[in-house]
């Protein structure tokens, strides 16, 4: 079975740095891990067309650059979605939508092998994390599953008001505040600095602190990063593929017609969102 690099940086205390795709071209996961700084690739696959065949591609390119794997999946889908990536060579799962206890509970068990004492629902599988038929029901391969780094979404007003029960949920590793469906659950949606969006931010981050966990945060823009760490966050996913190439294209495009023609360009410049 393969390293599970995140379990590792997790076990050690030591921070970790990702990168989100949307795109499933494995090519864009080999220049990731060309560029040397990168533990783990987030596939956002809430936001993304995808097949089966694409996660497989996808898990071949992880191992090809020892990468960690990350799959973001939607509530009506984690447990198919998360069974199928793990099968693919993914080894961690970012689950959206947590409301309840009972969630988070259910995440868990999508995750773990059905085993006393996990609380798993998965069997065995003739996947590629197992070589398809070599270590599949080994023994290996259920400590593989028990292994994998399970990441959940704070982004619900329900889920923020049960904050502390939900994570005392055995199994939980990672912790995220989601900043844009938080504001939309509480009526002001769009307001990602309103006071009491940032306080629950902040009540999400103390909260995992204080039960051992790690909170991670997403940015587009690594200036923003310092009060997060001033907090003791320690792990942290930049930038995505679409955001990355949209503002080039923007940006350069621009500027490109203005050296063309001396006119204004069509479309104003907008202030970049730092976080989800």
């Amino acid at each position: 079975m393969r390293h599970n690099r995140l379990r590792a940086l997790l076990n050690a205390n030591e921070p970790s740095i990702g990168t989100h795709l949307l795109s499933t071209w494995p090519t864009l996961v080999e220049l990731i891990g060309q560029a040397g700084n990168y533990d783990y690739v987030e596939f956002t696959a809430e936001y993304s067309p995808f097949t089966m065949h694409d996660l497989d591609n996808l898990g071949r390119a992880l191992e090809l650059k020892d990468l960690g794997g990350m799959i973001k999946i939607e509530q009506t889908q984690w447990t198919h979605q998360a069974m199928r990536a793990i099968g693919s060579g993914f080894q961690s799962i970012l689950f959206a939508d947590l409301r309840t206890v009972a969630d988070a509970e259910a995440c868990v068990a999508a995750v773990r092998a059905e085993t006393p004492g996990t609380g798993g629902r998965l069997g065995v599988g003739m996947r590629r994390d197992v070589g398809t038929v070599r270590e599949g029901g080994s023994p290996a391969y259920v400590d593989a599953l028990n292994e994998v780094v399970i990441a959940v979404m704070v982004e619900k007003r329900e889920c923020v008001e049960d904050l502390d029960a939900i994570l005392s949920v055995k199994g939980i590793d990672m912790v995220q505040f989601g900043s844009a469906d938080y504001s939309m659950s509480l009526g002001l949606t769009g307001q990602r600095n309103h006071p009491d969006v940032v306080r629950a931010e902040r009540k999400t981050i103390e909260t995992a602190l204080k039960r051992g966990l790690h909170p991670r945060i997403e940015l587009a823009d690594i200036n923003q990063a310092a009060p997060y760490l001033e907090m003791g966050v320690k792990h942290f996913c930049i930038g995505w593929d679409v955001r990355i190439l949209h503002d080039w294209w923007h940006v350069n495009g621009a500027g490109m017609r203005t050296m063309l023609t001396g006119a204004t360009p069509i479309v104003a410049a907008k202030k970049i969102t730092s976080t989800y």
